[in-house]
This record gives C-alpha cells, structure tokens and sequence, in this order.
C-alpha cells in the first residue's frame, strides 16, 4: 500500500512537471515575435537617433565655416575700406556702398529664392501683410543707430567710441536672454564678459599716451549715447534674430524683405543726402559709380557677402555666434595690419588676444571638458547575474 500510494503520488507530480514545460515552450512561441518586434523597434529607434545626431554634427559644422568664413570677410572689410582710400581720401561717394551691398545682397537672394520654387516642394513664403510688416524695424534700428553714433563722436574721441562699442557684447547676452529667452549658463555669461574684456584690452593703448587719458574725460553725455548706440545694436540683431527664426519661411525669401527694405531705406538717405547739400554734386543716381575702382567694388562685393553670411547665421545659429565672429575679425584685423600697415603690435593686443581665445573655448566648449566632473558608473550587461525565480507549483 504504501509503495502503491507513492506510485500514486509520482505520477501526478510528473505530469505536472511536462505540463509546466509545454507552457513555457508556449510562452517562449507566442513572446518570441514580441521580442524580435521590440529588438527591431529598438534597432530602429537608435537608427533614429544616430541619424539626427549626425544631422546636427552636419549643422554645426556648416555654421562653423559660416562663422569662420565671416570672420576673414569682416577682418578684411576694415583693410579693404582703407586700400580703396586715395591720399587719405574717398573719391567716391561712401554712402553709396551700402545700398549697392544690399542691392547685391537683394539680388543674390532672388536668384537662390527662384531656384528653391522651381524644386518640389516649393519654398514657403508667408506673403501676409502682419508678416511683412516686421521686417522694416531692423533698417528703422539701424538707421537710429547711425544718427547715435554720429552724436557720440561730438563727445567722444575714436578710441573711446571704439572701446565703448565692445558694450554691445554684453548688451546682446542680456538682450537674448530677455527677448530670446535663450538660457546661458554660468561659465557662458562668464565667456561673454571675458571677451567684452579682452576686446577692450586690445584697443587699450600705453597709459603714457593721450588716449589713454581721454577714456575718462569725456562728458557723461558722450558715455550714456555710447551705452545708447550698444543696446541698439545689440537690440537690432536680435529682433533679426527673432524674424528669421519665427516661423519655417525660406530662408532667401526672408532676406528678399529684409534687403528690400533696406534698399528702400539707403535710397531715402541719399536722397536727403542730396537735400542737405543742396544738389551741389546733382542727385545721387548720377554720381553713383563716380570714382569706384576694383578696390571699391571689392568693399561693395565684401560687404554684400558679409550681410549673407549673418543673415545665414541668424537662422541656423544664434547672435552669440556672430558677437564672436566679429569680435575675432576686430582682433585679426589688428595682427593683419602690422604686417600691411605697419602698425605696432602692444602687449595689450597680446594679452586681449589670448583672453578672447579663453573665451570662445569657454562658451562653445562641452562642460564636462571645462570642469572635472566625477565619472559616472554604468551598468555593464555583460556583468549583470542572471538571478533564477523557481515557480512553485501546487501540489
């Protein structure tokens, strides 16, 4: 009996053993296509990411020689200015380069933005007037601006205008932090102030010369336009910012009303130009190309790719990266001239020099590059344990 009742009991127990093993063979049938779908979703999702990873990598190299490529064309704008003089002086009318610049700029843009409505799809355009109508304030700031500089000059010498304007480098963090609302770090506001410094230490000259004195002589009305003249030009380059990163337009057609609004506003300066001097040379449009030579149309030429250049920047970059084009073109202007001019280089210039070049290291530079950072363990696969869960199964 008690070897029948322990027979009795094994056979139970074995066939609740080939039944446990039949439904996890099940469960392994039914789960296997639940695990190739997820291992391929998962496949697809890093595909995904690795794609938009390079995508951005193609990105910042683009605007990497965008922004180094406007600081050759804007180093050599100074120097190209200076060649096209004869004996000190302009043959030509100077006020007619601007608005030959954005006429090229104009034109430039209207060739790329025909070009994009022949693709399919085409560009988009939005042609609603409360658009539109934005694109105006830029050339009203900037012509503001003009009229504020020309006043600070009355107060102030070359060299303090000039060491005042780097004001606009500070002015244009604040300002895109406020209207942008575009967060900096720490280390960033500190890679602002450090290149507004280093500017300024650059065209800081020996304490035994004149200049150096005149910083801080001049009247206090001479300070507050050129603090006035740094927030307009700071504020000018962010609303550009703002309208060309407002909506997905075309990048061609949103420089189509930008440079046509700017042509508009050139013209309206000659024009009064011509008023205030009483037609003495005649109107404008008959001396437009008095005096030009190929130096001449290299400044118009330079100064037309220079306004591309930012336009490009202001879409797929950021004000940030134009302060600091131009302000490494302000400094490799200074060492292109001691070899064309003959201008002595200072210790000031050195030292300014290798200031801004911590500062452009500091801002665009990783964090974990910048401070040491504890090093964060992660989880090897290849280490975890397989921890085994017995079932228990009623008797």
């Amino acid at each position: 009996m008690e070897k029948g009742k322990n027979c009795a009991s094994y056979t139970p127990s074995k066939k609740r053993r080939r039944s446990s093993t039949i439904s996890c063979s099940v469960l392994e049938r039914w789960t296997l296509p639940l695990r190739l779908c997820t291992r391929c979703c998962l496949g697809h999702l890093d595909d995904n990411a690795s794609a938009s990873r390079r995508g951005l990598e193609e990105v910042k190299m683009k605007w990497y020689l965008v922004a180094s490529l406007l600081t050759v064309l804007t180093s050599s704008q100074g120097i190209l200015t200076t060649l096209s003089q004869s004996n000190g002086k302009y043959k030509y009318d100077y006020a007619t380069v601007p608005f030959l610049a954005e006429v090229f700029k104009l034109i430039v843009s209207s060739v790329f933005l025909w070009r994009e409505c022949k693709k399919s799809p085409p560009a988009k355009m939005t042609t609603d007037w409360k658009s539109v109508r934005l694109f105006p304030i830029p050339s009203i700031i900037y012509l503001i601006h003009n009229n504020v500089q020309f006043a600070t000059l009355m107060y102030v010498d070359t060299s303090t205008y000039q060491i005042m304007g780097n004001l606009k480098i500070v002015t244009t963090g604040i300002l895109f932090r406020l209207f942008l609302r575009k967060k900096l770090s720490n280390l960033q506001w500190m890679a602002i102030v450090l290149l507004a410094v280093g500017t300024t230490t650059s065209q800081v000259k020996g304490c035994g010369e004149a200049s150096c004195d005149s910083l801080f002589s001049a009247p206090i009305q001479g300070y507050m336009l050129g603090i006035l003249s740094a927030c307009l030009s700071a504020l000018a380059g962010v609303y550009t910012e703002f309208l060309m990163k407002k909506n997905n337009d075309s990048l061609y057609w949103q420089n189509v009303q930008l440079y046509t609004f700017g042509a508009i506003f050139n013209v309206a300066r000659l024009v009064l130009d011509d008023f205030r001097g009483g037609f003495e040379k005649g109107p404008w449009w008959q001396r437009l190309f008095n005096g030009y030579s190929v130096t001449t149309w290299m400044v118009v030429l330079n100064l037309g790719s220079t306004g591309l250049l930012v336009s490009w920047l202001m879409k797929y970059a950021d004000n940030i990266v134009k302060v600091y084009s131009t302000s490494m073109a302000m400094l490799l202007t200074m060492v292109l001239s001691v070899f064309l001019f003959s201008f002595k280089p200072t210790v000031q210039l050195f030292l300014g020099i290798i200031v801004c070049m911590m500062s452009l290291h500091m801002y665009f530079a990783p964090p974990n590059v910048l401070v040491d950072l504890p090093s964060t363990v992660r989880s090897d696969p290849e280490s975890l344990v397989n921890v085994p869960v017995d079932r228990k199964t009623d008797s």
